[in-house]
């Protein structure tokens, strides 16, 4: 007769019950698969899927923000996959960085949900617009989340496979030649990014980013870890679209429908510059000091030639591919600088970069319905016909060049100010040049498009459409938080500092993962 043996299942598996506010943690994941599931069963109702899609990223939104606050107030939420204790559970955490990027995430994704339902016709919802997008989305949010550094590869591939079919959406050979390029690139860096996972697997045998961030300092003597930091900032930074591996975007995010090219620029490079920073930052803080001034320089680099680059441009979206990259160099100089305030002011950009990117590209699919062009050629006079699109143009420009009352100021004075502070001259000469440069830029757009005059300006808008409703309700909407964080930037700039805070004392992040450990 067997004798039945009783087992400590508590030093395997988590046995309390979850609270019911840390479901909140997947649901930036679970929410976007389950309603692309269904959008995917449904791609014959067309005429459905819009209010289908805006009604998921509307929950979604109510979901991110509750997580924002649940995290503000209580700390870091974790939860670990089937209950198994980490490390071998698979975790998902979520700190005051990745509540803060899911939260504008889904701001973006709703926004550009709703400025879709004028400008994605049969064909884009027949072959799946809405379900690669929300597809996208939960593949962002999981690389928001994940405490996994593996699992945030596959959430990598995740959101590149949506945004693969996004891109190439209508078949057109503009549509391949971009996808060609912005996909070969991307390969390339996740290619990277796989080497070094295994690489960081066989020198830790873990793959938690709690666990490695408990072992790094037992390592450092023995382990290769300057080469580990090195591999994921090439990989990183490539996808990020840094200096010199930034050609791709240009190249490619003129080619798809204008409200994707808006979701890529607003959403798909943060991934990277968050990446940079949970790598660099939380993981290998003493390699990160290292590489500092590269880093630094990288983003000076970036910054010039992406703005440089976009004074060279007389296509609205090539332009703003353009600025998208110089942006990319703000972040990357608070990574470089590693400071408190340095790092607070990258979050803050990044918030303000998601915000501004995603409304400049829908201003440009509004003027492309206006005037019937993207080329700052064939385009003037806008303003006597859409006075309030020339409003918004002109807040949007000041937004992004850092111009008050946009939300573009504040982060490029906490960086100006950790760069002083830092002995960084260069740095904060470059941040300022950016910004000169930047107004000058986008205000050539501005000039050209809405307050030049022209004998022939009317033969110039053939194609020119009536702008939608729905196209003006999302620009609009975007423009309040752009507007709020302009004139009160508080709230944004504690939880970037909060976030910041997090990732150089990673105390409170290891202790939520594993509670009887903390960190030394």
């Amino acid at each position: 007769m067997a004798v039945s043996k009783s087992v400590d299942l508590s030093q395997a598996m988590i046995l309390d019950p979850v609270p019911a506010l840390d479901w909140l943690v997947i649901a930036p994941v679970a929410l976007p698969l389950l309603f692309g599931a269904v959008l995917l069963m449904l791609r014959h109702r067309t005429e459905t899927q819009p209010r289908i899609a805006i009604v998921a990223l509307a929950i979604l939104f109510g979901a991110d923000a509750a997580l924002l606050v649940h995290v503000w107030t209580g700390g870091p939420v974790v939860m670990t996959m089937g209950r198994w204790l980490p490390p071998f559970g698979i975790s998902f955490v979520a700190d005051m960085l990745g509540a803060t990027l899911v939260a504008t995430a889904g701001l973006v994704a709703l926004v550009c949900g709703i400025f879709s339902v004028g400008t994605v016709n049969f064909v884009g919802r027949r072959y799946g617009f809405y379900a690669f997008m929300l597809l996208m989305l939960a593949g962002v949010n999981g690389s928001f989340l994940t405490g996994d550094i593996f699992n945030l590869y596959v959430w990598f591939e995740v959101f590149l496979i949506a945004s693969f079919g996004l891109i190439i959406l209508g078949s057109g050979k503009r549509q391949i030649d971009g996808a060609t390029k912005y996909a070969i690139l991307n390969l390339v860096a996740t290619t990277l990014f796989l080497i070094a996972t295994g690489y960081l697997y066989g020198i830790f045998g873990t793959l938690n980013m709690a666990d490695i961030a408990l072992k790094a300092s037992q390592l450092r003597s023995s382990a290769p870890l300057m080469t580990l930091a090195t591999l994921y900032l090439i990989a990183f930074g490539m996808k990020a679209a840094a200096f010199p591996l930034n050609f791709w975007l240009p190249a490619s995010y003129h080619t798809p429908r204008i409200v994707v090219a808006a979701l890529f620029a607003g959403l798909l490079t943060k991934v990277g510059v968050y990446a940079l920073m949970r790598t660099l930052v939380m993981l290998f803080p003493p390699e990160r000091a290292v590489l500092s001034s590269l880093i630094v320089w990288l983003a000076i680099a970036t910054m010039l030639i992406g703005i440089l680059g976009a004074l060279a441009q007389s296509d609205i979206r090539r332009l703003l591919g353009f600025v998208v990259v110089s942006g990319i160099g703000f972040m990357l100089a608070g990574i470089g600088l590693g400071s408190d305030v340095g790092l607070a002011g990258s979050i803050v950009y990044a918030v303000h970069s998601m915000l501004v990117m995603t409304a400049l590209y829908l201003l440009a699919g509004q003027i492309r319905r206006a005037g019937g062009s993207y080329a700052l050629t064939e385009l003037a006079g806008l303003y006597r016909t859409n006075p309030m699109m020339a409003a918004i143009a002109l807040f949007l420009v000041l937004a992004a060049a850092g111009l008050p009352p946009g939300s573009g100021l504040w982060p490029k004075v906490m960086l100006v100010q950790a760069s002083l502070a830092d002995g960084s001259w260069w740095l904060a000469l470059a941040i300022l040049v950016t910004g000169l440069l930047t107004t000058l830029a986008l205000g050539r757009l501005f000039v050209l498009v809405f307050w030049r005059v022209r004998d022939n300006a009317g033969d110039s808008g053939g194609g020119a459409l009536t702008v939608t409703a729905s196209t003006q309700a999302a620009v609009l909407l975007l423009c309040i938080p752009i507007a709020i964080l302009g004139v009160w930037p508080e709230p944004v700039i504690a939880a970037a500092q909060y976030a910041a805070s997090g990732l150089l004392e990673p105390g409170a992040y290891a202790n939520a993962v594993f509670p009887a450990e903390v960190m030394q």
